[in-house]
C-alpha cells in the first residue's frame, strides 16, 4: 500500500489531532491486557486512588504500614488500574454505501480509520467487520505500529456485497464474544430493517455507537423530471414523475425514518449521531463525537 493512498484516508494533520484523543466507554469492562487508560476499577497501578480497612487475607504488600504505626489500624492502599479497551467497528459494506460523492462507504471507512487510529494510539484492542454475506474481518490490532496494516485492511475492501443485516450482526455476534465498544456505521437502508440488528448488540451488553450515514444527495436530492428509479441491491424498479409535491413527501419520510431510528436508539441507550458523507471527520470525531462521549 502506497503511503498516498494512507494520506488520503487519514492526512497527516488530522492523524495529529488525533493522536491527543481517548475513547471512552460509558460502561466498565474488564480488559484482558495492560493498556494506557484509566479504568474506574481499582487494582495495581502506580497512581495512588483511595484507602480501604484491611480485610483478612488481602495482600499484606498493599497495607500502608506507615499509616499502620500512627493509627494502629490496617489499611490497604488502592491504586487506579490501567486497563485496555476492545473496540470493535463494524461497517455496511452492501452496494447502498456505494453512492454519493465521496460516497458514503469512503465516508465511513475514513472515520473508522480515524477513530481506530486514537484507539491504536493508547494500546486498546481494535477489530474491524465489514458486515456482508461473508463479514470480513479484520485480525485484532493492538499499538499504532499497527496503523499500516489497519489502512491497508481498510481499503482492501469494497461495498459489493447483498446482505441482510440482522444476519451479519448475528454472525459477528458468534464470533466474538468479548465485551467493549461497538461503532456501527452504516445508512441503515435494509428492507428487512434495522431493529433486530441492533437488539443482538444491545443483548450482549456493549456500548453501542450508531453513526447513521447519509448522502447529502439522500437528504436533499436533487433531481427533476421524469425518471426510473432502480434499487442497486435487489434491482426493484419504480417510475417517477418528480414535482414539489413529491419532494415534500420525501422530505418528510425520510425525516420520519430518521426520527424513528434516534428513538429507538435513545429507549436502548445506544448514542446515535446522523452524518453526512461530505461531513468533516475532523470535525466529526474532534466535535461531534466528542460531545456525545465517545471520544476526549
Amino acid at each position: 500500500m502506497s503511503s498516498t493512498a494512507s494520506q488520503d484516508l487519514l492526512p497527516p494533520d488530522l492523524l495529529a489531532r488525533l493522536e491527543r484523543m481517548e475513547l471512552v466507554s460509558r460502561k466498565v469492562f474488564r480488559g484482558r491486557l495492560k493498556g494506557e487508560r484509566r479504568s474506574k476499577r481499582k487494582g495495581q497501578s502506580v497512581e495512588f486512588a483511595d484507602f480501604r480497612n484491611y480485610v483478612p487475607g488481602d495482600d499484606l504488600r498493599f497495607v500502608d504500614w506507615n499509616l499502620y504505626a500512627r493509627l494502629d489500624r490496617l489499611f490497604l492502599k488502592l491504586f487506579l488500574e490501567e486497563e485496555d479497551l476492545h473496540v470493535y467497528f463494524l461497517i455496511d459494506a452492501s452496494p447502498s454505501m456505494d453512492f454519493g460523492e465521496p460516497t458514503k462507504f469512503f465516508a465511513a471507512q475514513q472515520i473508522a480509520a480515524a477513530l481506530a487510529f486514537v484507539g491504536l494510539c493508547r494500546g486498546d484492542r481494535v477489530r474491524f467487520e465489514f458486515l456482508g454475506a461473508k463479514n470480513l474481518t479484520s485480525p485484532v490490532l493492538r499499538g499504532r505500529s499497527q496503523m499500516w496494516r489497519m489502512t491497508e485492511f481498510i481499503q482492501s475492501v469494497a461495498p459489493t456485497e447483498i446482505y441482510n443485516l440482522t444476519d451479519a450482526v448475528k454472525r459477528f455476534c458468534m464470533r466474538h464474544t468479548g465485551k467493549g465498544i461497538a461503532i456501527l456505521i452504516s445508512d441503515l437502508m435494509d428492507k428487512s430493517g434495522y431493529e433486530s440488528a441492533l437488539r443482538l448488540l444491545v443483548g450482549r451488553q456493549m456500548d453501542i455507537f450508531v453513526l447513521h450515514m447519509l448522502s447529502p444527495s439522500e437528504i436533499e436530492p436533487d433531481i427533476v423530471g421524469d425518471l426510473k428509479l432502480v434499487d442497486c441491491e435487489d434491482h426493484d424498479e419504480a417510475e417517477i414523475s418528480v414535482s414539489p409535491a413529491l419532494l415534500k413527501k420525501y422530505q418528510a419520510t425520510l425525516a420520519t425514518f430518521i426520527d424513528q431510528a434516534k428513538r429507538f436508539c435513545a429507549q436502548r441507550s445506544i448514542t446515535y449521531l446522523l452524518t453526512r458523507s461530505n461531513q468533516s471527520t475532523q470535525v466529526l470525531v474532534g466535535q461531534y463525537l466528542r460531545e456525545r462521549g465517545l471520544v476526549r
